[in-house]
């Protein structure tokens, strides 16, 4: 799917059905963007690539288990010395009743895309890497 070069973590806009689930970070000292809608994702483990990557993270903190196919969008981003993978995936909306939330993160809901696109607590790089996506999603084809 993807290379396993360097990289240091993945996150993924997971769409469930039209809704994107997010989570409500923590606010742990030290956290960044405390109390921040973000999406599922983390940091690499091992030597594992960037969709395996995002998707054991999903399974961590939604129960959600996504497959390869599910991929809608896929891009690396670098900033500074790091290099993050971002995916967009997407699933059926009766997934909504499967989602429980791990040990991380205080809540999580769906939330409409404008909706985060515009929420003044959403993760600021990703409703960028969101609407690189959804720019390209809703423009015709030529």
């Amino acid at each position: 799917m993807c290379d396993k070069g360097g990289f240091d973590g993945a996150k993924m806009a997971l769409f469930v059905g039209d809704r994107l689930a997010v989570i409500l970070r923590d606010t742990f000292p030290g956290l960044p963007y405390p109390g921040y809608w973000d999406f599922p994702g983390g940091g690499r483990e091992g030597d594992e690539g960037p969709f395996a990557c995002v998707q054991r993270e999903c399974r961590e903190e939604l129960s959600v288990p996504v497959a390869p196919d599910q991929v809608v969008f896929r891009r690396s981003f670098d900033t500074g010395q790091r290099r993050n993978w971002f995916f967009v995936v997407r699933v059926g909306a009766a997934v909504r009743h499967h989602i429980r939330l791990g040990d991380e993160g205080q809540r999580w809901t769906l939330m409409k895309p404008a909706t985060y696109m515009a929420h003044p607590k959403a993760v600021p790089m990703f409703q960028e890497r969101l609407g690189i996506y959804l720019d390209g999603f809703h423009k015709a084809p030529r």
